[in-house]
């Protein structure tokens, strides 16, 4: 596809990027895996630049609680049961028609982060907990593919851009998950929305330094800001040549040998259960059997119905999100009853 380069005109005149800076931005490649609060400022901030391939990755649908800080999503998006990875991509479509954007729908494993990376030439942390970014960390480590983390809660954030072989991965700096309990989350702490733009603009200014062909202007530091106390921090970080990740080669995470099949997920009072074993999952036979104990509605990209005081929200490989609890055995119990093992 040819693409009208003088759209970006602003951004070429920059010394750091220039036209030959934007031709590579157009010919590269981005997959960001969470489409949420940062990863809706990512994606829209990456399609405005010119990105020419942009996926999108996200297991989740939208609520209303989203629209305050998921800056690509609407009412309409809401009322059309769409989930965030198709809205990203229909709003991008709107943003930018020129490059190309891929919705996956889906939840990031073991069994399928590498395939979503391999043809990537940079990787967008817009995730919402430790054990994706753990898992993120080993995929790119063993392809060599640069990511960016960042990570938003309250009024406070983190970044730090990972380039594997050159730089500290994401295990160097935190050796382990905090405990669970242990950290702050969106329904213990909220979050403010200034505080995520902050953070997803500077995981975009060193996508676009990497993708430009400036990696001598990344910073190399872990920085924190927190806007409601006005602190900003740059902190050294060096690569720990005993890390079992980027030092001795061991992808615990990616292994599958770490990790859980329930997750519990940030402001939603919600808990999201895979299966093992994946299957398809056949709508129309669970609406049958679900038609005279409750209203349901699906669509091709999700089925939606109450039970017990619960909402429940099963994708087509067999996931589902059951909405009112955070307590993994009550929803297991749930899932059982009405969708089956």
């Amino acid at each position: 596809m040819s693409r009208d380069l003088s759209r970006y005109q602003r951004q070429s005149l920059f010394y750091g990027i220039g036209p030959e800076g934007q031709e590579k931005i157009c010919k590269s490649r981005v997959a960001v895996f969470g489409c949420g609060a940062l990863g809706t400022v990512i994606a829209n901030t990456l399609a405005r630049a010119g990105v020419g391939f942009i996926r999108l990755i996200d297991r989740d649908f939208i609520e209303k609680t989203n629209l305050q800080r998921q800056i690509l999503f609407d009412e309409n998006d809401i009322r059309e049961n769409l989930p965030k990875a198709e809205a990203a991509k229909r709003h991008i479509g709107e943003i930018n028609s020129e490059i190309e954007a891929e919705a996956v729908v889906a939840d990031i494993n073991h069994t399928n982060i590498e395939r979503l990376i391999a043809d990537a030439d940079i990787v967008m942390d817009g995730g919402d907990n430790f054990e994706l970014r753990f898992l993120l960390n080993d995929a790119a480590v063993k392809l060599s593919k640069p990511w960016i983390y960042g990570a938003a809660v309250g009024s406070y954030g983190l970044q730090m851009t990972v380039i594997p072989g050159e730089t500290p991965c994401l295990t160097c700096v935190f050796e382990e998950p905090p405990p669970a309990g242990m950290s702050p989350t969106c329904d213990t702490a909220g979050v403010l929305s200034p505080a995520v733009n902050i953070i997803a603009s500077y995981q975009c200014s060193e996508a676009l330094k990497i993708l430009s062909g400036s990696r001598e202007r990344l910073h190399g530091e872990l920085i924190t800001v927190d806007v409601w106390e006005n602190s900003f921090f740059r902190s050294k970080v060096r690569r720990n040549p005993e890390c079992r990740t980027c030092g001795r080669g061991e992808f615990t995470y990616l292994s599958g040998s770490i990790g859980i099949g329930a997750v519990s997920l940030c402001g939603r009072n919600a808990v999201q259960l895979n299966q093992r074993t994946r299957q398809e999952i056949d709508f129309r036979e669970i609406h049958g059997r679900l038609k005279g104990i409750t209203d349901v509605m699906y669509n091709k990209f999700m089925m939606k119905f109450e039970v017990e005081g619960y909402e429940v929200t099963l994708f087509p490989d067999g996931r589902a999100i059951i909405k009112g609890t955070t307590d993994f055995n009550a929803a297991k119990v749930i899932y059982s009853k009405y969708i089956g093992t």
